[in-house]
């Protein structure tokens, strides 16, 4: 074997083999197999295949054991191996073993089966490899590019080269990545419940103050009556120059109003025309508004003409406004045009025409500042947990890497 991955010391007792010499059979699936579609299986896909811990995604697949005699071929089977070998080069590679949720299932042509010889090699033992970053540069060198897809065929993983300790050391150090892996994934499980349990803070904030008892009690308003539209526009036409700052939808957060990026633009190059705005002004995304993109701007600059630019009047408090325009309770009221065949929008005099229920100015501010608190508190919390995730994402990796190097 010529390999480079080769040339790394093994530990004691392990060889280097050709996965080729110790596979039974490794055969593409079904082609565009439509017709399959209605007689009581379910084709596997290559999303199916989970992360590069070898788990499955089968959230969308209702699997069932296979009947049909012509599909016989091509049905999975305990500890047989499903690897993607078309997609991106990310995918291309990514495997995981057959088990008692994905057994009887067939598979698509983008994915390969491969059975190992289980006289000579632990199933879990190969996959692990195949997904670890030795594994994966080793395929990384044959990828082919077809028809802008990465590619991968049986000929190639026949030559992919697999570190091979005797079987007992495979079943040992499989059994404990096994047990590793599940505490990785319930880590990921409750990090991920919790993730999802935070991003819903903004709203309940929100809801908290805009629908509580005491907002009942405060006279009611339009926006009409509280905002000015600003219609200023850069055009092409105009022959514009100079540096500007473009904050389009992309920009914008959903649901907290964070601005996540921006964009330097020429306006003497400009293709359309460019909504302006001012530093304080409200930047409201009017098209599918349920996505709570409202920003306060922080300079002066242009944005898309998928957002609607107002100024606010001096008798309200426009971080108090802005906080009410990201609202549940404002979506609640607000008549959104839900057109089939179009996205849903908002129009000007729709916006105006909803109504706020709004205190006193010192209380106005006084609530904002409350609620900037909060969205702090909850963007540092977001923070944390997103980091934690991360670092359990990068376990996997960790743990195969020992695993390979006999440290386990």
């Amino acid at each position: 074997m010529n390999d480079t991955t080769t040339t790394r010391e093994l530990p004691k007792g392990w060889r280097w083999v050709k996965l080729g010499d110790v596979l039974q059979d490794a055969r593409n699936g079904l082609y565009k197999p439509d017709s399959f579609y209605g007689r009581g299986t379910r084709i596997l896909k290559m999303f199916n295949i989970g992360r590069l811990d070898g788990t499955w995604n089968l959230n969308s697949v209702d699997l069932v054991e296979l009947t049909d005699p012509e599909m016989a071929d091509y049905r999975l089977d305990l500890g047989d191996i499903l690897l993607n070998r078309v997609n991106s080069r990310e995918l291309v590679g990514k495997c995981a073993v057959v088990d008692e949720q994905t057994r009887g299932a067939v598979f698509e042509s983008k994915n390969i089966r491969v059975r190992v010889d289980a006289a000579q090699v632990v199933p879990e033992w190969a996959a692990a490899w195949l997904n670890s970053v030795g594994g994966r540069l080793q395929i990384d060198s044959r990828l082919k590019q077809i028809v802008g897809q990465a590619t991968v065929n049986r000929s190639d993983l026949n030559s992919l080269a697999l570190p091979l300790p005797p079987l007992a050391e495979q079943r040992r150090i499989a059994g404990v990545l096994r047990e590793q892996m599940g505490a990785v994934a319930r880590a990921r499980a409750a990090l991920e419940a919790q993730l999802a349990a935070a991003e819903a803070l903004p709203a309940a904030y929100l809801r908290d103050v805009f629908q509580s008892p005491q907002a009942q009690s405060w006279p009611r308003r339009r926006l009409g009556d509280l905002l000015k539209l600003r219609k200023d526009v850069v055009h092409p036409r105009d022959k514009p120059s100079g540096a500007a700052t473009f904050v389009g939808l992309e920009h914008i957060e959903r649901d907290t109003g964070r601005r996540i990026g921006n964009l330097k633009l020429e306006q003497s190059e400009l293709t359309g025309r460019k909504p302006q705005f001012q530093k304080g002004d409200i930047v409201y995304g009017y098209l599918r508004p349920y996505l709570n993109k409202v920003w306060k701007a922080e300079f002066d600059g242009l944005c898309s003409v998928d957002q609607y630019v107002y100024a606010v009047k001096p008798d309200a408090d426009t971080d108090f406004i802005v906080s009410y325009m990201r609202s549940p309770v404002y979506l609640e009221r607000a008549p959104i045009d839900a057109t089939p065949g179009q996205l849903p929008r908002i129009r000007t005099e729709e916006v105006a025409s909803v109504e706020i229920n709004l205190p006193s100015l010192p209380e106005q501010r006084a609530i904002a500042a409350r609620l900037a608190t909060d969205l702090a508190a909850f963007t540092r919390l977001r923070l944390t947990l997103t980091d934690q995730l991360a670092a359990v994402e990068r376990l996997p990796a960790a743990l195969l890497r020992r695993a390979f190097a006999g440290e386990i």
